[in-house]
């Protein structure tokens, strides 16, 4: 959760760092992703507005008017973006960290993500419909295209989730690979 200014810069520096290590692997890269508006860069700025936004949010309540605008301001700012890159995320329970490939994301607002994580596209993350209970994640968790997290489940840090694969049930067991529908222990 980010509560202070200090929070805020350090989520984004590491944010950053990822995303320089992972999509723009030189100054020059970095520079003509913003020219081209390729998609890592969109969604890297879906994820900065999404973070200032949780900053803000936390600010306005403490009555500031300036703090309240600009919290509008960034929310509105997200929502739009996120609409356009089919981005529906809550970033408010992610840790640090968070790395998107592709776009196509939903994850429910009560889900918590640990640090880390990569979603690779077209993934679900949120309650089962049943009940409002979400997923628990842990930390250097990836998520394959189209896999799908859903219902009172808790994930161990470190385990990879196959393509496709739909998790309904939770995995303690740490460094594991998961697939399949339902999702079972892979290796």
């Amino acid at each position: 959760m980010i509560e202070t200014k200090k929070d805020l810069l350090l989520c984004i520096h590491l944010e950053l760092s990822i995303y320089s290590e992972y999509m723009f692997d030189s100054k020059s890269r970095y520079f003509m992703s913003r020219v081209k508006r390729e998609p890592s860069r969109m969604i890297y700025s879906f994820l900065l507005l999404s973070r200032k936004t949780d900053f803000y949010f936390l600010a306005q309540k403490s009555g500031s008017f300036l703090t309240k605008v600009l919290y509008l301001f960034y929310i509105s700012k997200k929502n739009r973006l996120g609409e356009k890159l089919g981005l529906e995320i809550e970033t408010t329970n992610i840790k640090p960290g968070l790395l998107i490939y592709h776009y196509n994301i939903v994850i429910n607002g009560n889900s918590h993500l640990g640090k880390n994580c990569h979603l690779h596209g077209n993934n679900c993350i949120g309650n089962d419909g049943k009940s409002n209970e979400c997923p628990a994640i842990g930390d250097n968790v990836s998520l394959g295209v189209g896999a799908v997290v859903i219902g009172n489940v808790t994930i161990a840090n470190n385990i990879k989730i196959a393509a496709g694969a739909v998790v309904v049930h939770s995995f303690l067991e740490e460094g594991i690979t998961i697939g399949g529908i339902p999702a079972k222990k892979i290796k």
